[in-house]
């Protein structure tokens, strides 16, 4: 078993080419954020990014080729997938925009990744039927990639979740403090009348006698 577990590991680490980026970034009201990537032709490239904090958690996006042709436009997107494989060689642009936001900034996760994964076994290119071992690699190797993606949806719930609630929490303290004030005020207000109701009551009486 541990045999098979270095060896998979060995050819996990080896096999693949894809290469990506992620990255979470603030993105100010009224202002847009670009990033750019040269890509060779016939280069697949996929594209995710969710919204975590700030506003109605929208955002505008679009992507463009090296001709500034839109291959992506979207409207205030609070998560969206896109995926291309490139025409042209030459350098892609992806940006986001929060131009339509006067007051908000928003947090942004950003995952962009490039490139054909190639099979993790040379024995896959044939048509040969896999050994046990193989077959092993290659299972833990699918499995290994669904829980990197859950971990990553995962850890963009938990991060929206806690800004939701901070911003929840940060509401009821404001609103308890202003409930404070409020009693202390009408406290306070209540003594006041009490106090001028008695006053008046002494001075009717001592002008009567």
């Amino acid at each position: 078993m541990l045999y098979l577990s270095l060896t998979c590991l060995l050819l996990l680490c080896g096999a693949c080419v894809v290469s990506g980026t992620e990255i979470t970034f603030e993105l100010p009201d009224n202002d847009k954020q670009c990033f750019y990537e040269e890509l060779e032709k016939d280069v697949k490239f996929d594209i995710d990014f969710q919204v975590i904090s700030g506003g109605n958690y929208d955002v505008d996006c679009f992507v463009t080729d090296p001709h500034d042709n839109a291959l992506y436009n979207e409207k205030k997107k609070q998560y969206d997938s896109f995926s291309h494989t490139t025409t042209m060689k030459g350098v892609y642009k992806v940006c986001f925009s929060n131009e339509f936001s006067t007051f908000t900034h928003k947090v942004v996760y950003l995952d962009f990744r490039h490139g054909n994964e190639e099979p993790i076994l040379d024995s896959m290119k044939r048509t040969t039927a896999l050994t046990q071992l193989e077959s092993s690699c290659v299972a833990i190797h699918e499995i290994l990639k669904v829980v990197a993606d859950s971990q990553t949806w995962y850890r963009l719930r938990e991060a929206q979740d806690r800004t939701k609630a901070e911003h929840l929490l940060e509401r009821v303290t404001y609103w308890s403090i202003g409930e404070t004030v409020l009693l202390f005020v009408i406290g306070i207000g209540q003594v006041m009348m009490l106090k001028s109701f008695f006053s008046d009551k002494k001075g009717s009486v001592a002008a009567t006698t």
